[in-house]
């Protein structure tokens, strides 16, 4: 089976992140405690990862449906479909 059809359309994607400053959600709660930063690649919306305490990356997917996120961490690529749960 290949990539999911989000990844597909996602492949070149490269929005200008809301921010290179942290996760939007933990800076407007004043938090700084993320662990990793992914970046929606809808809209450039970077949020905390799964392993942080208030894991903004997936409830920004829960509030707008934008399937498709990468890493935002130095030297990462990998991208994550929420829908079909794939790496890509």
């Amino acid at each position: 089976m290949g990539l999911c059809t989000h990844l597909e359309a996602t492949a070149d994607a490269s929005p200008a992140p809301e921010t290179t400053d942290g996760c939007v959600g933990c800076l407007a709660e004043g938090r700084s405690d993320w662990v990793h930063l992914r970046l929606c690649l809808a809209c450039g919306y970077v949020g905390c990862c799964d392993s942080s305490p208030r894991r903004h990356a997936s409830a920004h997917f829960v509030a707008t449906g934008h399937p498709v996120m990468r890493s935002f961490e130095p030297d990462e690529s990998w991208r994550w479909c929420f829908v079909d749960e794939e790496v890509g």
